[in-house]
Formats: C-alpha cells, structure tokens, sequence
C-alpha cells in the first residue's frame, strides 16, 4: 500500500530554502544535480501522520543546502519532530567523501519506563540505521549524538509529572546514483520511518519491516495513547 502524499507548503522551483543570495544564484546557478535532489524531496510519498514544511537551512555549512521540518502528529499534538538538512559541495567534501551530505536532528519525550533503559542510546541509533537499511539505501560516513536530557518540575509546576526527551543529531553521505543525484526522496521516507518510529507509532502497512519481527528497524517505542492509525 502506498503512503499518503505528504504536503510541502511552498511552490518554488526548488531554489528557495536554499543558503544562496539573489546575486549569487545569477553568477552561480543552481547545480542541476542539486535541484534534481531537492525535486525528489518535495516529490515524496510520506505517511499522512506526517506534516510537513520547508524551512530556512543552517548557513555556511555549504554551497548549496535545503532543509525541512516535520511532526508527527496526532490531533493537536505533535509526537515527535525534527528536521533534515540536504547539503551540497559540487567540488566535494573530503569528509563526507561525496558531493551531498544529509543531516537532521529528532526529537521526542519518552515515557518514563523508556526512559530508565541503559541500552536506549544504542537502540535508538540502530533505529536510524535500520530505517536506511531496511529501504535498501546506501550511505557512508554516518555519525551522530543520542541524548537524553531528563526534567523534574517544582513549585507552581509541581503537578507536573517528570518528562524525559531524546535527541538523534545524525549526518550520513548518500550514496549518488546516476547523474551524481542520490535518491533524497528514499532518504526522506526513511527518516519519516525513524520519525514515526521515535513517535511510537507501528509501521505502516506494505512498509518496509511491516509485519516483521526482526532487524532493529522494527521495534518502536511503546504507543503514547492507544492504537494509532497507520
């Protein structure tokens, strides 16, 4: 079963959202392989729990970079979000060892007995590695931070029970296919799978490790609130 189209907000030809100015994008035009990459983005099939936007990308970090924010979503509250950077050096980034380099931080609060287990940091990096392996991408050079950060209330927040949020920092090299252009959109729905994944909600169905036991792209955190739509 496909997924749901998910909803880009903006209309562009795709220059905008990158960290080009209006001078500099007439003396150095947008890459085609670039452009093709971010196309591929704003062309992805994602589930409908997601929404999601372009937004403004980290400057200096490369020539050319586009970035969106997501939320999974679930009535007026949001489960998890995060966003994804699609970076890009047509001369070559010695350390990402390619031309593109994707990079994104994930955020949810956990429930407290999640919290407690030494193993979590460990699991949920295997989560953002199982969700690329398990669509079958390529990728290099990966790297990043899980980081759990714990807050207790007091005084007129006392009601308040303690929360617990995890963070996945991660960047990884996308493997290019022809034209120099990896395949962002493939990227894109594999982090939308650790996105919702993170979020506690079960895969969806015809999604890749659906109905599966094993690999470590299959096990979620437990659902906040009942059975959630796939």
């Amino acid at each position: 079963m496909a997924a749901a189209q998910g909803h880009f907000s903006d209309h562009s030809d795709g220059d905008r959202g990158t960290d080009q100015t209006a001078d500099s994008r007439e003396t150095n035009p947008t890459p085609p392989a670039f452009r093709r990459a971010v196309d591929a983005l704003r062309s992805a099939r994602l589930r409908p729990e997601i929404e999601i936007d372009p937004t403004r990308p980290p400057q200096r970090l490369a020539p050319y970079a586009y970035a969106v924010e997501a939320a999974v979503v679930d009535g007026e509250e949001d489960l998890a979000d995060g966003r994804l950077v699609l970076l890009h050096d047509p001369d070559g980034h010695e350390a990402w060892k390619g031309t593109f380099r994707l990079v994104t931080l994930v955020r949810a609060e956990l429930e407290p007995e999640m919290a407690s287990d030494p193993l979590l940091p460990e699991v949920c990096w295997s989560w953002l590695t199982g969700a690329l392996e398990a669509r079958g991408l390529s990728y290099g050079e990966a790297s990043g931070t899980v980081t759990m950060a714990g807050s207790h209330y007091f005084g007129g927040l006392a009601d308040r029970r303690p929360a617990t949020q995890i963070e996945i920092r991660a960047s990884w090299t996308p493997r290019e296919g022809p034209g120099g252009v990896p395949d962002t959109a493939a990227h894109l729905a594999a982090w939308c799978d650790l996105l919702c994944q993170i979020a506690g909600l079960p895969p969806a169905p015809g999604a890749p490790g659906a109905g599966t036991v094993t690999g470590a792209g299959v096990v979620s955190l437990p659902q906040r609130r009942g059975p959630q739509g796939a």
